[in-house]
């Protein structure tokens, strides 16, 4: 069960814009070991203090926005919020600064690479505080890391299934990688495969876009693969984008 939060909504509301830096601009704060921490260089628009721009960045990332509103009450946005920790100019450059910003782990999905870059890397590029911002650096923490689960299986495994061991497997990407008919692809793999090669995989751009069906690949791929093996008598592969 999840611990329960402390919430505010009996103390009174009142609506209206405040600066973030009261609320997000931080230095006291000691950073945690299960903080994700992100290193900003921004640069403000005339007249924003750089502490503003760096809290900002913190709390359109986390839990802020441009106005009070009353639901801010019904948790506890200490929790919650992203903190600009630290900001510095940086050196021979004018009105640029690197603002750190710490970011507790309860904001982001576990395993979700999507998740954690749409809130740290998302829509406070367009912020119009800045007149310009880049994420430096990124610091995940061992607890996150260990959310995501990873590739079923390594190398070996590869090898075991192509019986090809004591030197390098040989592949390529099929090109062009958009164009072709899912009959010309699969073409090409078998060239490839029985001209030597182990393995062949889709290009990272290939779906299953109108010129060549994800299921019209495939089945092309499939009989270029059982071609090849036969005349070969080696165990061939071919990788399939089915992430996308």
């Amino acid at each position: 069960m999840s611990p329960q939060t402390e919430t505010k909504a009996s103390v009174g509301f009142k609506a209206g814009v405040k600066d973030y830096k009261l609320n997000y601009y931080t230095p006291e704060y000691e950073t945690k070991d299960t903080d994700i921490l992100a290193a900003f260089r921004v640069s403000p628009q005339p007249g924003v203090p750089p502490e503003e721009a760096g809290a900002a960045v913190a709390a359109e990332s986390s839990t802020g926005t441009w106005t009070t509103v009353w639901t801010d009450g019904l948790t506890s946005l200490d929790r919650y919020k992203g903190r600009c920790y630290h900001i510095e100019p940086v050196a021979g450059e004018e009105n640029q600064f690197i603002a750190y910003v710490a970011y507790p782990l309860d904001l982001f999905e576990e395993g979700s690479v999507t998740n954690m870059f749409t809130s740290i890397v998302g829509n406070v590029f367009g912020f119009k505080a800045l007149r310009a911002l880049r994420l430096e650096d990124l610091r995940i923490p061992t607890a996150y890391v260990k959310t995501f689960q990873g590739p079923p299986h390594g190398i070996q495994v590869e090898r075991d299934k192509l019986n090809k061991y004591g030197r390098p497997l040989l592949g390529c990407t099929i090109k062009p990688k958009l164009g072709l008919s899912a009959k010309n692809y699969g073409r090409a793999v078998y060239e490839c495969l029985r001209g030597g090669l182990d393995f062949t995989k889709d290009d990272e751009n290939v779906n299953s876009q109108p010129f060549m069906r994800w299921r019209d690949r495939f089945l092309f791929c499939a009989e270029a693969i059982f071609k090849s093996q036969a005349e070969t008598g080696e165990i061939k592969g071919h990788y399939l984008n089915a992430t996308a």
